[in-house]
């Protein structure tokens, strides 16, 4: 029975070793604190997020593309942002001009022109590394096949497939064009590290051209990203800014 249980313990003791092991994890550099952001119902800082420029070799548009719209989400979910949309431009504008053509009937507040807000600060990101699969290899004990959804199996011999990603971060005024705050932020994850991440992305989809690494390590890793991204642009505005 000792023997039993001494097992066991060992057990235990290795698979809440391996499973901190695998938790999806993200590295900010010049990082201002890595602390949740705390509930907020105060003023907020208009801002615009730019398309994103795609350098990694193994991402295209679309991945851009899909990962601002997961940082426009977030960025509104966190509570401290107005985000302007400017992707849409074109279509509010034909909207305007409809409705001073005369030609539609106004609805019920009408489109008037002259009315579209400006953002004070504007987030640009360049997607820098985009791996699905930065690497395989044997995790654990030896022997032993794939058990319990995978994890212990990956403890005990099975393949780790780790994915990661990074994205350069610049939070610029967009009066006098001064970058306020520069950064890189990286998510990595495994495929046994267990469940999604909430908080500011909850079960928000994954945005255009992601959708192929839905339950995979590679979303881990892009929520991750996404939500350490969102924490650096808050911490780092400048308080001057939170004032609508």
């Amino acid at each position: 029975m000792r023997r039993i249980l001494t097992i066991t313990g060992i057990l235990s003791l290795l698979c809440s070793t391996a499973f901190a092991q695998f938790q999806p994890t993200a590295r900010v550099d010049n990082s201002v604190g890595t602390q949740s952001l705390p509930p907020y119902s105060g003023p907020k800082a208009t801002v615009a997020v730019a398309n994103f420029d795609v350098k990694a070799v193994k991402a295209y548009g679309e991945i851009g593309t899909g990962l601002r719209e997961m940082l426009v989400t977030a960025l509104i979910n966190s509570n401290r942002f107005r985000v302007m949309e400017r992707q849409a431009l074109d279509a509010v504008m034909q909207e305007q001009q409809l409705a001073a053509s005369g030609a539609a009937a106004p609805g019920q507040l009408g489109a008037q022109r002259g009315q579209i807000r400006t953002a004070d600060i504007v987030i640009t990101a360049a997607v820098t590394e985009f791996e699905p699969e930065s690497s395989g290899g044997a995790a654990g004990l030896g022997g032993g096949g794939r058990v319990g959804g995978g994890f212990i199996g990956l403890m005990i011999g099975g393949s780790v497939n780790k994915a990661h990603m990074a994205l350069d971060l610049r939070v610029i005024d967009t009066s006098t064009s001064e970058v306020l705050a520069s950064t890189r932020v990286q998510g990595q994850a495994t495929d046994a590290t267990g469940g999604l991440l909430g908080g500011i992305i909850g079960s928000t989809p994954l945005g255009a051209g992601l959708g192929g690494y839905s339950n995979t390590s590679m979303e881990k890793a892009i929520r991750v990203c996404i939500i350490e991204a969102v924490k650096y642009i808050a911490q780092t505005t400048p308080a001057v800014y939170f004032k609508h």
